[in-house]
């Protein structure tokens, strides 16, 4: 695919209006994508904060993924080396707790749109040839990356055997993780140094 079809295809992803009558808001797909990334990032969806601000991971969830990997804010928001493709592209809406002392309260996100991955997903994946590393985070990409979903903590136990695929399965670093982080510390002492080693190899600029 030349510059200008691969431009023509980003533009006509991020102009997309498949999911108009099924948003909380109107589209605004979120994606980063170049040719030539090394890192792909494949996660859930935006949040509210991501869907505000136009940028993925803009909120506390990116600042605890950059430092796993390692990296300052202005090489993960260099698509010409990090490559952030979600399941889905729009903020799905929000989920509300029904009963108890929260009822009506934002309980969390609706899980990603899969119209995306459907019409898009592998189009963009078959031009992010120089790829090396897929980091997926969350069950759908799980799913879609591994071709199953499973157990979280048996999925990041595996590390070793999915790295040497290329692939790295982590935890969602979201906040709502934070007991599980506590209850694995290993994650942090196994996982996170080879991470940092593997990003740090693959960046074209040095790692904080």
């Amino acid at each position: 695919m030349s510059q200008e079809t691969f431009i023509a295809l980003k533009e006509a992803v991020l102009s997309c209006q498949l999911c108009t009558s099924l948003l909380p808001n109107p589209p605004e797909p979120i994606i980063q994508i170049h040719p030539s990334a090394k890192i792909l990032i494949a996660g859930q969806a935006p949040g509210q904060k991501a869907h505000d601000s136009g940028r993925p991971f803009d909120d506390l969830s990116g600042d605890r993924l950059r430092n796993w990997l390692g990296v300052a804010v202005d090489a993960f928001y260099d698509a010409q080396q990090v490559a952030i493709l979600p399941m889905g592209f729009c903020f799905p809406g929000n989920t509300y707790y029904k009963s108890g002392p929260s009822a009506g309260k934002i309980s969390g996100d609706l899980p990603p749109r899969p119209e995306c991955a459907v019409k898009w997903r592998e189009t963009i994946l078959n031009q992010l040839t120089h790829v090396e590393l897929t980091i997926v985070l969350g069950a759908y990409a799980q799913k879609y990356h591994l071709g199953r979903s499973g157990n979280l903590t048996e999925q990041v136990k595996a590390w070793q055997y999915w790295l040497e695929q290329g692939i790295l399965v982590l935890p969602h670093p979201s906040p709502r993780n934070n007991r599980w982080l506590k209850q694995n510390p290993w994650f942090e002492t196994e996982v996170l140094p080879e991470l940092k080693k593997r990003v740090n190899a693959l960046l074209q600029v040095p790692a904080s």
